[in-house]
């Protein structure tokens, strides 16, 4: 039973990142900026590095800001350099802005006191020492911003499945990309110093690519990466605490493993075919 209750508010927080990242990798894959989770989660870590040699507690409300601040420059950096007939491909400064911000991150805590261990848990955090004031507070805040996407699914959707067709129609497209990658700055703010940047990676983009192997509609692809979200999730942290390993790369193991056995039954399933 200790157990049980010790590894609960882990399994939530899990379980609550599986929700929102599942819904934003399907606009991530589908927009074909795979990695602006990887680059928004290295920019959130960057603020948060900065905010902590500032002074400021690791995980309190000031890094927390700074986190926050960091996250916004970049999501309006990704809306600007969205160019439809552009030499330059977007994942080109997606790519820039990770390895930037991952560098100066480096840098920055090369100096700094436990400097090793900062930039470990930035990568991997320790979700399995998350409180429950942590997972109500996420929760509360993936709820609001679930409810901004679904109010607005149509338009997201819409700019997210076919951007020029949404342009064609009058759709003002860069705004909507701004509010898109604010919000997703939010959720992925929250998930770095939850889960650090690696975990928050494979929640948005493995789920959603496992999906795409079985499923061509959305509501079926949603369904299928919560459903694995679910199920990596705990299958992970459980395997962790046994086996007494790293909570976040674990779970990363745990979904790669996954997506290799769900591409291996589709290959089974077309050679059937």
């Amino acid at each position: 039973m200790d157990v049980l209750e010790f590894l609960l508010a882990p399994f939530v927080a899990s379980l609550i990142l599986a929700g929102i990242h599942a819904y934003l990798g399907l606009h991530v894959v589908e927009r074909g900026v795979i990695f602006v989770d990887l680059a928004l989660a290295q920019i959130a870590a960057l603020g948060t590095t900065i905010g902590f040699l500032l002074g400021f507690p690791l995980h309190g409300q000031g890094t927390y800001w700074f986190s926050l601040s960091f996250t916004f420059l970049g999501a309006a950096l990704f809306a600007l350099t969205r160019m439809h007939e552009g030499r330059i491909p977007q994942e080109a400064f997606i790519g820039i802005a990770y390895a930037v911000s991952a560098a100066t991150a480096i840098l920055a805590m090369s100096k700094a006191p436990e400097g090793s261990e900062h930039i470990k848990d930035m990568l991997v955090g320790n979700i399995l020492v998350v409180s429950w004031t942590d997972v109500w507070k996420t929760a509360a805040l993936y709820g609001v911003i679930g409810l901004f996407h679904y109010v607005f699914r149509r338009k997201f959707l819409m700019i997210s499945l076919d951007a020029d067709a949404a342009e064609a129609q009058g759709e003002a497209v860069r705004f909507w990309d701004f509010l898109f990658y604010v919000s997703f700055g939010f959720v992925v703010t929250s998930s770095v110093a939850i889960a650090g940047v690696l975990l928050v990676f494979s929640y948005l983009i493995v789920p959603s690519v496992t999906a795409m192997f079985f499923a061509k509609r959305v509501g079926t692809r949603l369904a299928i990466g919560w459903t694995m979200g679910t199920l990596v999730s705990t299958i992970g942290v459980a395997a962790s605490f046994f086996l007494d390993l790293p909570t976040g790369a674990t779970i990363v193991v745990t979904f790669g493993i996954t997506l290799a056995l769900a591409a291996i039954v589709r290959l089974l399933m077309r050679r059937r075919a």
